[in-house]
């Protein structure tokens, strides 16, 4: 039940998960290494456990913080603020891999082996107008989706017509996984074989993450809204992932534009 407030602020009480969260991307971390060198694999999952386990149990007291009435318009303001200020991370964390990517394809010549030439000899790259065509027509979609369900719960206060939205965004990125799957089953280059391989993979192989992270992300808002959580005046959680679902939208049409089109 909400409680009145004599205030605009909420002060947090003491909370374990920072520390839990700290300790177990840790060890997640020092697993991986563990893993990569071909010793064990299951400290990488204790670790990714762990951290699984603190993000579901802290964003679960972050949600009963805002039944409780904790959230209020300033502390809206500033949970708006951090999650702006995470977009803007993730930004520049896209700008690496685009970096590399122009780098060798402007400056082949620099790298050995890529034999001068960009994408590199023996590299068969994807027609960028069949099947990426088709997943970056079903992202926008996905995209234009969020959007209905946000203009839903803002000017209608309508929290079907949202959770609607919200399912059609939600089944629509399951599909984009579902044919980047694909698509990389049928690629004609590995990660390990050249220079354009990493940078492919890795580019579109963590924006393919963050389409899997923002599905889960909105679905976790759908059944939210369906439990009654959202309101026109109240629904920050939401607009976070359709503000998330969105940069997710834009990177694609950047790695669209650049690697599927230009970089072939």
């Amino acid at each position: 039940m909400a409680h009145a407030k004599n205030h605009d602020y909420h002060v947090l009480p003491p909370s374990i998960w920072p520390f839990v969260g700290g300790v177990s991307c840790f060890v997640m971390l020092f697993g991986a290494v563990l893993w990569m060198q071909g010793i064990t694999p299951f400290v990488f999952a204790i670790g990714l456990v762990g951290t699984l386990f603190t993000m579901w149990s802290w964003w679960a007291e972050v949600i009963l913080e805002s039944r409780a009435g904790d959230h209020t318009p300033v502390v809206q303001i500033g949970l708006r603020y951090g999650v702006i200020l995470f977009i803007i991370s993730e930004v520049f964390f896209f700008v690496a891999w685009f970096w590399s990517f122009f780098k060798h394809a402007l400056y082949p010549a620099t790298v050995e082996t890529v034999g001068g030439v960009w994408p590199p000899v023996g590299v068969e790259t994807f027609d960028p107008w069949h099947l990426p065509l088709i997943n970056t027509l079903i992202l926008l979609l996905s995209g234009c989706a969020a959007t209905w369900a946000h203009h839903a719960i803002v000017h209608d206060n309508d929290r079907k017509a949202m959770a609607q939205g919200i399912l059609v965004a939600v089944l629509l990125g399951a599909i984009f996984t579902v044919f980047q799957a694909y698509e990389y089953t049928h690629a004609s280059f590995g990660f390990a074989n050249s220079i354009y391989g990493a940078n492919f993979f890795m580019a579109t192989g963590f924006h393919g993450a963050h389409v899997l992270i923002g599905t889960l992300f909105l679905l976790v808002c759908l059944v939210r809204a369906r439990q009654g959580d959202f309101t026109a005046n109240k629904h920050v959680g939401f607009e976070a992932a359709a503000w998330y679902w969105h940069f997710v939208d834009v990177v694609w049409l950047f790695l669209f534009a650049a690697i599927y089109i230009w970089g072939a």
